[in-house]
């Protein structure tokens, strides 16, 4: 699987980042200097994968 980010902008402004590839902390990592420059994180949602022992593990952040 290609490791990719997502950024995702409302209507209303809000953002979403979405990491898809990653391995366990990896995404968070990846996509650090994303929400440092979207600004502060309000909501974290882990997805199942992130805490599987696989490669194919994902995470998705609100800034």
């Amino acid at each position: 699987m290609n490791k990719t980010i997502e950024i995702v902008v409302a209507p209303n402004g809000q953002t979403r980042v979405e990491t898809k590839g990653f391995s366990g902390s990896e995404c968070r990592q990846a996509s650090e200097f994303i929400e440092q420059a979207l600004g502060q994180r309000q909501h974290e949602q882990l997805k199942p994968e992130f805490h599987q022992n696989q490669s194919k593990q994902s995470a998705q952040t609100h800034v």
